[in-house]
């Protein structure tokens, strides 16, 4: 693969990374499997300082992984569902607990703590209709700090791996 010089854009004023910094990011995000030979190369850096500086951003806490973007269809995960949970007036504990335990659910792809009429906003995929009702009924129905579950099927799903400026 051949990656081309990266051009610098604007930077968020308020970080104290660098332009080189975010370009890594950037190209970091678009392929994750790109060699720190073709990232080098990219932000015009010497092999070994482009390591040092990936090093530095995973050790500051601003690159916290990669991962493999899969076709969940091609592996049985036929069915996408965004799930909207209203939860009981809980305390914060409690519910930071209810988040932490949806998170771990196998089937769970997100989960977002979020303002409004709902307090949790989760990306599920399932096998099919019978499977997202096990998931959303042992999960979710039964557990004592849920008042509310309303469910919506994703018909396409259209993601950016791109950093906002």
């Amino acid at each position: 693969m051949t990656v081309n010089r990266i051009v610098f854009e604007k930077m968020p004023s308020d970080t104290d990374l660098d332009r080189i910094d975010f370009a890594i990011l950037r190209l970091l995000t678009k392929d994750a499997w790109l060699s720190n030979k073709q990232i080098a190369a990219a932000v015009g850096l010497a092999p070994s300082s482009c390591h040092e500086r990936i090093k530095a951003l995973r050790a500051r806490g601003v690159l916290l992984g990669a991962h493999a973007e899969v076709d969940l269809q091609a592996i049985g995960f036929a069915l996408q569902a965004v799930l909207f949970v209203q939860l009981g007036k809980l305390a914060i504990e409690v519910v930071d607990d209810f988040v932490s335990a949806t998170a771990a659910i196998p089937e769970v792809r997100g989960v977002f703590l979020v303002s409004g009429r709902t307090d949790l906003i989760v990306d599920v995929a399932a096998r099919d209709m019978q499977h997202l009702k096990e998931v959303i009924s042992e999960h979710f129905n039964r557990h004592a700090v849920v008042q509310r579950v309303e469910t919506s099927m994703v018909f396409n799903r259209q993601q950016q791996h791109v950093i906002p400026l």
